[in-house]
């Protein structure tokens, strides 16, 4: 008996690549500290919890394929503040959004079709390209610019007959990247000159930091049609394991089916669905102060990283990541070496490393995502750890 060749061409995601050494070192003792996923520490609003403990059903049925109507009210409401008007019928929640992305790319391609993708990227993205076999054209960006986009022109020398969407996230994961105007208004003119769709995931929209703006494509009414917004409970509320998420476009077409996709799947979790409904009821200040403690936590990262010999890296703008190359040969073979055999006071750290955030062969070998969901006094540990053990590597295992 043999596997799919789709199945047995995936790779494990790098973002969880390493935990089996972590756990090696867990079992050792070690302290570790968890830079690696985007996990928030911050707690999940109490309304949550007792939105679900306080439901008196006595059967726990199937809610409606497309998300229960009490919910979908909800993230209307939540949009209709932020000046964008969604019906009803153009909302359907999912599990979550990394299932809300998988749809969009069943709905939308066909084997050998193409993604217009600007790297580095969420690597978990990679798992839906290869199972669906759609090919990336890849648009490069640099850490010295701050990973924005190039120029409109350079964007389009990616394009082809075959593309037929772009996904991105806005704020970024993995470079925390917050994209401009500008680099919306590009994007929205090459989308409607070569008619493709706009895969926007906006999961991070709340964590902007300092005088810059997270700019939904929800906004753009003359393209769309070409727009798809994909949105979650998990950041925003901290809720990454209840698994809500939503698609949201005024494409009927595309909608619909979606909409065929999610009988399939019959249903989202109902008691999840009330927990969520209560989350979008909280004051909006809630998004103010736990802005405040990312943006601390940012500092303190970005001041700790720029005191560190060899390493590079700009001011993230958004979410909660930095992307940041090291002084080293492999960013891999040296988070390996942290979680193996180096610690401090039995403490060590792990990170991301970022070659498979890319694309290209080779690129971000030397570079690793880290991520800020830890509190201010671990990550000043972390970062102790992190600058002592990149000195001793240096000297002892590549000298």
């Amino acid at each position: 008996m043999h596997l799919s060749k789709r199945v047995q061409q995936l790779k494990a995601s790098p973002i969880r690549r390493l935990n089996i050494y972590a756990e090696e070192a867990a079992k050792r003792g070690i302290k570790i500290h968890h830079l690696n996923i985007g996990q928030p520490d911050i707690e999940t609003p109490s309304v949550f919890l007792e939105a679900i403990s306080n439901c008196n059903m006595k059967t726990i049925k199937y809610e409606h394929s497309r998300g229960s109507k009490e919910l979908i009210s909800k993230i209307q409401g939540y949009y209709e503040r932020l000046g964008i008007h969604y019906d009803e019928n153009e909302i359907i929640i999912t599990n979550g959004g990394s299932e809300a992305i998988l749809l969009s790319l069943i709905s939308i391609f066909d084997e050998g079709d193409e993604m217009l993708v600007a790297e580095p990227y969420y690597a978990n993205y990679n798992s839906f390209y290869d199972i669906l076999n759609i090919k990336r054209n890849i648009v490069r960006t640099y850490a010295e610019d701050g990973f924005h986009l190039p120029s409109r022109e350079i964007i389009g020398k990616s394009i082809t007959k075959k593309t037929k969407g772009y996904l991105f996230s806005n704020p970024s994961n993995p470079t925390g990247v917050v994209s401009t105007k500008r680099e919306l208004d590009d994007i929205a003119y090459l989308a409607k000159k070569h008619d493709f769709f706009i895969i926007s995931d906006e999961v991070y929209r709340e964590f902007v930091y300092g005088d810059r703006k997270a700019i939904s494509f929800g906004t753009y009414n003359d393209i769309a049609e070409n727009v798809i917004i994909i949105d979650s409970i998990s950041k925003r509320f901290s809720a990454c394991g209840a698994r809500i998420g939503c698609i949201i476009s005024k494409n009927k077409e595309f909608m619909e089916a979606i909409f065929k996709e999610c009988q399939a799947r019959l249903s989202v979790p109902t008691l999840e669905m009330i927990g969520a409904c209560a989350l979008y009821d909280l004051p909006h200040d809630y998004f103010e102060s736990t802005r405040k403690e990312y943006n601390n936590r940012r500092k303190i990262l970005f001041e700790e990283l720029s005191k560190m010999d060899g390493v590079f890296m700009r001011e993230p703008e958004g979410a909660f990541y930095v992307l940041a190359k090291l002084p080293v040969k492999n960013a891999e073979d040296f988070a390996i070496w942290l979680l193996k055999d180096f610690n401090i006071d039995n403490e060590t750290v792990i990170f991301a490393p970022a070659e498979g955030f890319y694309a290209t062969e080779g690129l971000g070998r030397d570079e690793v995502r880290m991520c800020y969901v830890i509190d201010a006094k671990d990550l000043k540990k972390a970062m102790r750890i992190l600058k002592e053990g990149l000195i001793k590597y240096k000297k002892e295992v590549e000298k």
